[in-house]
């Protein structure tokens, strides 16, 4: 496999700094605002770029340099973060984000570890063959789960699905009750494409998602309801920043 590396001294044409600039050990979010939020966890802060979604932060944590990126919304437009960070050295990406609930047990507030995701994503596709899995590193699994431990939270780990489509329509209906049954923990937008491209660079990466919702356990897969503004998801949101910081420097 040969992995794509930038000079350190060349400009990341999407994220927009320079690539020497960028810590190997990254965590990514999706929302801009989030991103700001995470770096206020670190000391030494240096805001990288600022492009687009795509906000991007260096500092140190526990003494260990570290990057926060954003990556906006959906896999493709995520992907190309991903893409730069990876040809630009990072060898650690731990995406810290939210999904819907999708068994009886994953409700608003928990947490999930993100071991391998369906690839319904739209991207992928176009970059390996159906048949090639988009699993997290072991290692990363395991930081996430000791971080976890250690903070005293408890999480659901598991196999998440990775969709290209937020709101549903009748035209195709919604294939969640069949992933349900598949023993599907969580459904997401970016997981598969960080995996993805995090294999194909040879690098190391994982998810620990806070759960918004359960679209099947409230019987609202239109998403009429979907509301993530509450208390019970911004602690759960708080506590993936400072759990996946965690296991970047594990």
């Amino acid at each position: 496999m040969t992995k794509t590396r930038v000079p350190e001294d060349s400009r990341l044409p999407v994220l927009g700094f320079r690539a020497g600039d960028l810590p190997r050990r990254v965590l990514v979010v999706g929302d801009p605002d989030r991103a700001k939020k995470a770096a206020g966890h670190l000391q030494d802060v240096k805001e990288l770029g600022r492009t687009r979604e795509y906000v991007s932060f260096s500092g140190r944590h526990h003494d260990v340099e570290v990057g926060v990126v954003s990556h906006g919304v959906g896999s493709a437009g995520a992907a190309v973060c991903f893409e730069e960070l990876f040809r630009a050295g990072a060898e650690r990406v731990i995406r810290a984000g939210t999904a819907g609930g999708m068994q009886a047990d994953v409700l608003d507030g928990h947490l999930v570890v993100a071991t391998a995701a369906v690839r319904a994503d739209g991207f992928t596709q176009q970059v390996v063959p159906s048949e090639y899995p988009a699993v997290a590193d072991h290692r990363v699994v395991d930081g996430l789960l000791g971080a976890a431990e250690s903070a005293g939270v408890d999480v659901h780990l598991g196999v998440v699905l990775t969709v290209a489509s937020f709101y549903p329509h009748q035209v195709l209906g919604s294939s969640l009750p069949m992933w349900q049954q598949a023993g599907v923990v969580a459904v997401e937008m970016e997981v598969a494409a960080l995996y993805i491209l995090a294999s194909l660079h040879e690098a190391s990466a994982g998810a620990i998602l806070a759960i918004d919702g359960n679209p099947l356990i409230e019987k609202d897969e239109s998403m009429e309801g979907y509301n993530p503004n509450r208390p019970v998801v911004h602690e759960a949101v708080e506590a993936t920043i400072t759990i996946g910081l965690d296991a970047l420097v594990r």
